[in-house]
């Protein structure tokens, strides 16, 4: 329970150390690459990002297998599972390299319409760096997993956060000599390798892990093809939703139009990023509660309180975000970048109702029943991509945005919530009537400011954090006041308490 809290407590500070230094850093950055170089950059890790795919969703095999067995006292057949594993991601390993290699070698065939010379010739080299990079992380990712079936969560964060430092720090350094995008991801690159060794590392020495290299059991893989099957799937509506549109807008459009696109992505990822700070941990402890007794109500209520916490940081996000986001973008990354309001608007509000329930992903994996959110999901991204295509045409940046919203909206939002309700035996109305009564003196505050200041012009850092000052301060007693129950304005108070006390 320590590592469960210390773990999501950890979360959140690594994201809050994101946006921290995202919020100090990416404009420094935006303005030292300029648009150009950061829209190359951004298409090109998209790209790549595709390759990811081939992790076939077993890392979260790992991750549900091992909590199985550790939950039943079988650590031969651990260790075995280990082995396999190993072996699995050594041959995809493999196959990322030659598709990565093909993508290589057709890097004018898909971008050179929209591209200069020396902007083809900067994306093949920061492509090859990245197939390397994904090659290397297959195998070695297996250690990270392991950690996270065994609740390990408190060393990796810690890792993570000094990661996060080092890279900011060096990055800075070499932009100021006047290195770019290559550089940035050659750092990456370095950091990543270093942080796979040194989960390998703890695995071996502080975890005690063995990898046993037995005879394959068919019987199992087959199982385990199955349960990660609809996870892969899961990771290819992912990439669909999050990666093709820098690839559509850098066939249609260029560079700049991807730029703008890809800050709307960067807040995208932020807000999600919070969300599962919290449900990210408790996979392990929904498999065992799943293994053992399975019982609807109280998974119910896990899922319920769960959400609840997690709408009290993304509703106030989404809220803020409305109220105080252009202004926002304006002063952060430049108005050349204004249009990315609207597209982060769409993103946030589509995203809100499956990020307050990402614990109805862990508890459809501990129970092994991910086959209908895989496919609903997989048909609602395919729409979302023909319609992206056309909608980039018609609106760039905004068309794209407009597709995938929708997707997400009826497919995460409203079709799962049925399919939770009538299917898992999730208390949905439950949960959206305690919801809803959370939300109703936030949103009233939100359409009050919007009113109020809708004529205000926020020109200045000073301006916008005195406002954003004034309605958190607002917002905070309004929801501690009204929207907080007893469990969880002790969540609050509990730490200021034993701060005082020492």
């Amino acid at each position: 329970m320590n590592q469960l809290k210390a773990g999501a407590a950890l979360n959140y500070i690594v994201i809050i150390l994101n946006i921290t230094v995202g919020l100090l850093y990416t404009p420094y950055m935006l303005r030292m690459m300029g648009q150009s170089e950061y829209g190359l950059y951004s298409l090109v890790a998209s790209v790549i990002a595709y390759l990811i795919v081939l992790d076939l969703g077993l890392g979260n095999a790992v991750i549900r297998y091992t909590a199985k067995f550790k939950a039943e006292g079988k650590t031969k057949e651990q260790y075995e599972m280990f082995g396999m594993f190993l072996i699995l991601y050594s041959v995809i390993s493999l196959v990322a390299l030659i598709g990565g290699i093909g993508l290589y070698l057709n890097v004018d065939t898909m971008f050179g319409s929209t591209m200069t010379e020396v902007e083809l010739s900067r994306a093949s080299i920061m492509m090859l760096i990245l197939i390397f990079n994904l090659v290397f992380t297959f195998p070695m990712s297996i250690f990270g997993s392991i950690m996270s079936a065994y609740e390990q969560f408190v060393f990796p964060k810690v890792v993570n956060i000094i990661r996060i430092i080092l890279n900011t720090v060096v990055m800075i350094a070499l932009l100021e000599m006047g290195y770019k995008a290559v550089a940035m991801v050659i750092l990456q690159t370095l950091f990543n390798v270093a942080t796979l060794i040194i989960n390998y590392l703890y695995c071996k020495y502080k975890l005690r892990i063995k990898i046993h290299f037995a005879k394959f059991k068919w019987g199992f893989l087959s199982e385990v093809a199955i349960y990660s099957f609809w996870i892969f799937l899961n990771i290819i509506m992912d990439r669909v939703y999050w990666s093709t549109g820098q690839f559509i807008l850098g066939v249609v459009s260029g560079t700049a139009a991807i730029a703008v696109f890809a800050v709307a992505i960067q807040l995208q990822a932020m807000y999600m990023h919070f969300s599962t700070a919290i449900s990210s941990v408790f996979l392990p402890k929904v498999t065992g509660m799943v293994a053992l007794r399975n019982d609807n109500v109280e998974i119910s209520n896990l899922f319920i309180r769960t959400g609840r916490i997690q709408n009290i940081v993304m509703a106030m996000i989404l809220f803020g975000f409305l109220t105080f986001g252009r202004s926002f973008i304006v002063l952060w990354a430049g108005p050349e970048y204004i249009d990315a309001y609207k597209i982060v608007c769409l993103f946030f509000i589509s995203l809100y109702i499956p990020l307050i329930q990402n614990l109805g992903m862990a508890i459809l994996q501990a129970r092994n029943q991910m086959k209908f959110r895989s496919l609903l999901y997989i048909v609602v991204a395919a729409t979302a991509l023909v319609l992206q295509y056309f909608f980039a045409k018609l609106w760039g940046g905004f068309g794209c945005a407009i597709a995938i919203s929708g997707a997400l909206f009826i497919g995460q939002g409203l079709i799962m919530n049925i399919y939770y309700e009538v299917k898992q035996g999730i208390d949905i109305k439950r949960f959206w009537k305690e919801i809803t009564k959370m939300n109703i003196a936030p949103l009233i505050l939100s359409v009050c400011f919007i009113c109020v200041m809708y004529d205000t012009i926020i020109d200045t850092w000073l301006k916008l954090v005195l406002w954003t000052c004034f309605y958190m301060l607002i917002y905070i007693v309004l929801l501690y006041n009204i929207s907080l129950n007893k469990y969880e304005r002790a969540l609050f108070t509990e730490p200021v308490k034993i701060i005082f006390r020492r």
